[in-house]
């Protein structure tokens, strides 16, 4: 069970882009009112293919409406999620 705070972190390391996009529905999908951002921990050299799926995902194909943008975190490993302005 994940607990989930106002900025909820998952980190996504190592998976590949169609299980990290399933495990972010999920989690997008199952946050409380509560939750007004979700930090996506992807990684830097690697996780550069989660980033463009996270982006093509969330921010092109805009599959929920819950994301209303997806924005770089505070490195090139992370993206945020925003599910509502603070």
């Amino acid at each position: 069970m994940m607990k989930y705070e106002p900025i909820t972190e998952i980190d996504i390391h190592g998976m590949r882009p169609d299980e990290a996009l399933q495990k972010l529905a999920k989690v997008i999908e199952d946050a409380p009112e509560s939750v007004y951002r979700i930090r996506v921990i992807h990684g830097y050299n690697r996780g550069t293919a989660l980033q463009r799926a996270i982006y093509d995902e969330f921010d092109y194909f805009h599959t929920s409406e819950k994301v209303i943008c997806v924005e770089p975190g505070s490195n090139q490993g992370i993206t945020d999620l925003v599910l509502r302005e603070w």
